[in-house]
């Protein structure tokens, strides 16, 4: 008797795992594995996307797989792991300058801004970059972006890195807020969430943004083999347009409807944190109005990476980047 009513579980299991698949089939669903570099506030609209769902809405059933780094993201978009990856586009310029024969092509730009920020000790209205002579700054790891970045931003105004101030570069990404709190540094580099939970624990004070005094820096974009590409053009042109609508949802609500619709992916953080960090994302114009990568862009990220040392040699624009999904993609009236 048991064994009759295993297998009569058995074949309802089967049966509805096959109506399932065939419900699926009927909607027109697509699924596609989306691999992101980390799971943060900065990438808002992507969220928005999800959890509005715009994605659903072109047919598009969306796995999200935080990569926890570039390299790993890169890595599961070249074994086919990942469909799309969603990371800094220096990644495709390494890449191509390696010679993996795969090209990564990046077909659309969600971040326009870096996404850290100074946080000193002390607030200080009438901060300038020249006060950061002579101090300890915790700047993250060398090679690394927001490490470049600063060093940018340093040169361009006057500042030698080597020489004018002390850059702590063996702190961990995602522990330099840990430090700064317990003591160390006279200043700290920090992503969100953690310049603004030095803020609430009055640790520190957010004093400058690197995103708004390094200039528009692609910071972050989504990219897939060039072979994935020409094989599903219709595929990457849906997903593109429902990145659209979740940067027009952006830019037509305020940061605390913005907290609202993307909480569910953040349980962990308050509201009022949440509301505080896009508010400040949101006022240095972190996120485009389009999803078009300008030649501008990559080539400022070029000198970024050079004046960083981390380029061998400049890759023309028109081989990673194609805006044809971008400019298509409809705005929102």
């Amino acid at each position: 008797m048991k064994k009759i009513v295993v297998l009569a579980l058995i074949f309802s299991l089967l049966v509805l795992s096959l109506c399932s698949c065939a419900k699926k089939e009927e909607e027109g669903m697509t699924s596609i594995t989306l691999n992101e570099v980390a799971h943060s506030i900065f990438y808002a609209p992507q969220y928005v996307a999800i959890e509005k769902g715009y994605f659903k809405e072109e047919g598009l059933d969306v796995k999200l797989v935080n990569g926890s780094g570039a390299d790993n993201v890169m890595t599961a978009v070249l074994s086919g792991e990942a469909d799309i990856g969603f990371m800094g586009s220096e990644a495709s310029i390494y890449v191509f300058n390696e010679g993996s024969g795969e090209k990564i092509i990046n077909f659309a730009q969600l971040t326009q801004r870096a996404g850290n920020f100074l946080v000193a000790r002390k607030a200080d209205e009438a901060f300038t970059w020249d006060k950061l002579k002579g101090k300890t700054v915790l700047a993250g790891r060398k090679g690394g972006m927001p490490q470049m970045v600063f060093e940018y931003i340093l040169k361009k105004n006057n500042i030698d890195p080597q020489k004018d101030l002390k850059m702590v570069q063996n702190i961990d990404f995602g522990l330099t807020a840990e430090a700064f709190a317990s003591g160390q540094g006279d200043y700290s580099v920090e992503f969100e969430p953690f310049a603004a939970s030095l803020e609430k624990e009055k640790k520190g004070v957010v004093v400058a943004s690197l995103g708004v005094d390094s200039g528009m820096v692609p910071y972050t974009a989504y990219s897939a083999k060039e072979s994935y590409i020409k094989k599903n053009a219709d595929t990457i042109q849906k997903f593109t347009n429902a990145l659209q609508k979740g940067m027009d949802f952006v830019k037509s609500h305020t940061p605390q409807e913005i907290a609202e619709v993307i909480q569910p992916q953040f349980k962990e953080t308050e509201r009022e944190t949440l509301t505080t960090i896009v508010e400040r994302y949101y006022d240095q114009g972190t996120w485009k109005d389009n999803l078009v990568f300008e030649k501008e862009s990559f080539e400022l990220l070029q000198d970024i990476l050079e004046s960083g040392g981390e380029l061998s040699s400049r890759v023309s624009y028109e081989e990673l980047v194609n805006t044809e999904f971008a400019s298509k993609a409809p705005k929102t009236k």
